[in-house]
């Protein structure tokens, strides 16, 4: 595949991953109040609505100052700039970085638009063992873990087409 090829499949990723983001928490939004939840796999997984009013993991989530959200807003915006800028100047064979990013830059994308249309970030991926719960995720979030994955591959010189390299 060509290198344009290559950007315009990256292009496509992130933009799926947008979608895939926006509809999920649309039906989230449509079919539960906020904390309702719904018991999809007993003693391990539910569906619960929450919101995130602050950064990754919920940090600063019960933190308020003034202007919290257009300064969590603009401080993702220019993360999300800055990573996209870092796509442009990576080198055609770095697949795996490549595909992490675009994975990054739409799960970035899908939660800024939360956060900039509602103030704050729909998450509703709940997972839990006994009492002890994960931090509640979305779409978004899951395609930026799995992009920084990829990145870490990559990093290890795992490519694409085989292991040219394990560190």
């Amino acid at each position: 595949m060509s290198s344009s090829g290559w950007k315009q499949l990256e292009l496509l990723v992130a933009a799926v991953i947008v979608v895939l983001d926006q509809v999920a928490k649309a039906l989230v939004r449509g079919a539960f109040d906020l904390h309702e939840s719904l018991e999809v796999i007993p003693g391990f997984f539910n569906l619960t609505r929450v919101h995130n009013y602050g950064a990754a993991f919920g940090l600063m989530n019960t933190v308020d100052f003034p202007f919290k959200t257009a300064v969590l807003s603009t401080v993702a915006a220019v993360a999300l700039s800055m990573l996209a800028l870092y796509a442009t100047r990576l080198p055609p064979d770095q697949r795996f970085a490549r595909f992490g990013l675009a994975l990054i830059v739409g799960g970035a994308a899908g939660n800024l638009i939360d956060r900039i249309s509602a103030g704050y970030v729909v998450d509703f991926v709940d997972v839990y063992w006994g009492d002890w719960h994960f931090w509640a995720f979305n779409v978004a979030d899951a395609a930026i873990t799995v992009g920084v994955a990829f990145m870490i591959l990559d990093l290890l010189n795992i490519r694409m087409n085989g292991v040219s390299r394990a560190v």
